[in-house]
């Protein structure tokens, strides 16, 4: 069955917005037109005048929560949440109950995945069982079972010839390391940042140094094993300095930033309410500026959500005692594409290649084109409809947003994976 997208704009090698018609067939794109009679009949034909079509959105790095912890999301209901942000493709953390630290857990994911039939799932396996830091896990049987990189996401590998090891365990079979970067020593009783915030209300703070420590040393024992090592939510200017320096004398590193670290400091925080809550924190407005800064610059290659769903239950304890996170997944292109391209700080082009083709080349993935033989995931964006963040209407299970009441423009309306429609925003089009 042939399908066109008729009147869509599309992204120029220059980065100026083309109307273009394009057709897919098989699950890939097989023309994209000027002239839309040069495509002949088509099964479905979907008018996207006004709208931009873009490569689907690519995260690498979520928490879909099962097992074990299916009051927060599942693999359904977080893959709903992901089409609705206009993700095609996500990579799910082994923080789960069981851990994903066996071939079992990391095909179950897989079956929860298929049996949505939303987006693709790709499973990241734990370096160490049970994510405990003191045995490694078998990461040729987890990569035969589909695993595609390892991370104790969720709390640092404290041990230094731990990490050495797992490095060059993960070179030999040409797997990436993704690390949480966290000395938990520096972080034992804290809630927020180190900084103004954390004085004003009496709190212990996380220091910079706590992440940075971890970066620093990881890209040495990078350096040392040869392996493909990239950094989890960085968040300091420390840490931006120690990849940009690494990166100049050619050690294999990337690193990814979320939203919330790019719009948000420590300033910006209302009051002890824990929808502000999130590892990292949010800290000082100099390391937001870095992080744009690296963002900017390919220092930091891509952008990931983090998305951290929590039950409202979990959230009302308070600063001290609820978890940390935040979700992610339907907020994330409509954030950045108000706060930096629509106010003409950043370019289009920019947000697109950080969100699709930058993450696609970096894990190897056939996805983050739009070009003709080009897998057929795609995403619809309305760059003109201005709608307030309502967590009410989050396809999520998690509402624990600090956006909410924000007025966002650049809303994804239609996603399509493989060429099959997987969320359409009611009354778009």
């Amino acid at each position: 069955m042939t399908v066109i997208i008729k009147n869509a704009g599309v992204l120029s090698n220059e980065g100026s917005l083309e109307r273009k018609h394009i057709a897919i067939e098989g699950g890939r794109i097989t023309a994209i037109e000027s002239e839309l009679e040069v495509l002949g009949e088509a099964a479905e034909i979907i008018d996207a005048a006004g709208k931009l079509l873009i490569p689907g959105l690519i995260d690498m790095h979520v928490h879909l929560r099962e097992p074990g912890f299916e009051h927060k999301e599942t693999v359904e209901t977080g893959s709903r949440s992901a089409a609705k942000g206009g993700f095609t493709t996500i990579a799910c953390m082994p923080n789960t109950r069981p851990v994903t630290d066996s071939p079992e857990v990391v095909n179950f994911v897989k079956d929860k995945a298929r049996e949505a039939g939303l987006v693709k799932v790709l499973p990241y396996a734990a370096i160490t069982k049970g994510e405990l830091g003191r045995e490694l896990t078998d990461f040729t049987a987890l990569k035969e079972a589909g695993a595609i990189g390892f991370t104790d996401d969720g709390v640092g590998v404290q041990s230094a010839q731990m990490m050495k090891d797992a490095m060059k365990i993960a070179a030999g079979l040409d797997m990436p390391v993704i690390a949480h970067c966290e000395d938990n020593s520096l972080v034992e009783g804290c809630a927020v940042a180190e900084g103004s915030f954390a004085d004003k209300h009496g709190l212990k703070g996380i220091p910079n140094e706590s992440e940075a420590i971890h970066v620093g040393r990881d890209i040495l024992l990078a350096e040392a094993t040869g392996v493909h090592y990239h950094v989890c939510h960085v968040s300091t200017e420390q840490s931006v300095r120690l990849i940009r320096q690494a990166k100049q004398i050619g050690i294999k590193v990337t690193a990814e930033v979320c939203p919330h670290h790019l719009l948000l400091s420590e300033e910006d925080i209302p009051g002890l309410d824990a929808n502000w809550k999130m590892n990292p924190p949010l800290r000082s407005r100099r390391d937001v500026e870095a992080c744009i800064e690296g963002l900017l610059d390919g220092t930091l290659d891509i952008i990931v959500t983090d998305h951290a769903p929590h039950s409202a239950e979990e959230k009302a304890k308070g600063m001290l005692l609820a978890p940390f996170g935040i979700v992610g997944f339907e907020t994330a292109f409509p954030l950045l594409y108000t706060a930096f391209v629509a106010t003409g700080k950043w370019d289009l082009a920019l947000l697109v290649q950080r969100m699709t083709a930058d993450p696609a080349r970096i894990f190897r993935l056939d996805a983050g084109s739009l070009a003709v033989g080009a897998t057929a995931d795609l995403t619809l964006i309305d760059l003109d409809t201005e709608k307030e963040v309502d967590p009410a209407t989050f396809a999520s299970k998690g509402k624990n947003t600090p956006f909410t009441g924000w007025k966002l423009k650049g809303w994804p309306v239609m996603t399509w994976v493989d060429g099959k429609t997987v969320w359409t925003e009611q009354d778009a089009l």
